[in-house]
């Protein structure tokens, strides 16, 4: 139990970022955090981890729940993903529910908002609102205003940074009188073996072709500083699920899982400030998206989220 007493001149709250995949979620909490929390990817589902992200001030801390795109879960590793998205909404202070302006509103954007809406108060980002039509923005607008019980509705671009300010104007009305949950010099609860695994994940994401879609993971084996040298050893599992896909990995002449390593090595050295020396190995763990055992070893386990 918290014994920390109350300060009713500072403000903090936990804030659930929900919405489809690929809607921009992680982009909306890098840019409001000010910090990369979140991988950040073209595929929809990059996201498969509860990751905080914590926006400090002088008198609020609002910590950002970013959780995966709301999907139909097709194996294990989907249900995982979608219990993470469960778990974030529970006991938080309020939602911020993104929707990609350039699709519209889907029918399973109804859904949660209709089923979410007076459960906990819900704040509407409409993002990407840069690449469409005023008339597309206006007929998205007029649709959500016919959702009861909405907080607000705001028209942003994550991307550009654009209208944030009133949009965290109104995320800072969810909170309440209280105290900072973390340290105000952190912006995210994340390990940093984990922010490694995320890093490398994130650049075979951008660089594979789409015959790689979902079924890559990455394991951390070595995360060590040198005693003599500021450098610090890490070596790596990228994990697919076929030999095939293991052969697109690597790359003629192991040129694509050299350029893999060479991206995440240089994002690798300012996360942990000094020189990297990275490793990357490609093993084949047949069907690991629906091994209980496989996902565990690859930072995914089911029985977090038992109550």
């Amino acid at each position: 139990m918290n014994m920390k007493s109350i300060d009713k001149n500072f403000k903090s709250g936990f804030v659930c970022i929900a919405g489809l995949a690929n809607a921009g979620k992680s982009t909306l909490v890098n840019a409001l955090v000010g910090q990369k929390v979140s991988i950040v990817s073209w595929r929809p589902q990059t996201t498969r981890n509860k990751v905080l992200g914590i926006v400090n001030g002088e008198d609020f801390q609002m910590v950002l729940i970013d959780t995966p795109g709301i999907h139909e879960a097709k194996n294990k590793l989907g249900n995982y993903m979608m219990k993470a998205v469960d778990s974030g909404l529970k006991d938080v202070d309020g939602v911020l529910y993104v929707i990609d302006a350039a699709k519209g509103l889907q029918k399973e954007d109804y859904e949660f908002l209709q089923n979410n809406a007076k459960k906990a108060p819900v704040i509407v980002a409409l993002n990407k609102k840069d690449s469409v039509t005023v008339e597309t923005l206006f007929c998205s607008l007029e649709k959500l205003n016919a959702i009861e019980n909405l907080k607000a509705i705001v028209p942003i671009s994550a991307k550009k940074g654009d209208n944030l300010e009133p949009l965290k104007s109104e995320l800072m009305s969810l909170l309440q009188p209280g105290y900072p949950f973390y340290p105000q010099d952190e912006y995210t609860d994340s390990s940093l073996r984990f922010m490694v695994t995320e890093i490398i994940r994130e650049k075979a994401l951008y660089l594979l072709d789409k015959e790689v879609p979902y079924g890559i993971g990455v394991s951390v084996n070595k995360f060590e500083k040198r005693k003599d040298k500021d450098i610090v050893d890490i070596d790596a599992d990228i994990v697919c699920e076929k030999q095939s896909h293991k052969a697109i990995v690597i790359g003629k002449g192991g040129q694509m899982l050299k350029k893999i390593a060479v991206e995440a090595r240089v994002e690798l050295e300012k996360l942990v400030g000094s020189k990297v020396f990275l490793t990357l190995y490609v093993r084949v763990k047949d069907e690991w998206r629906d091994s209980d055992y496989l996902m565990r070893e690859l930072g995914y386990d089911l029985k977090q989220f038992k109550d």
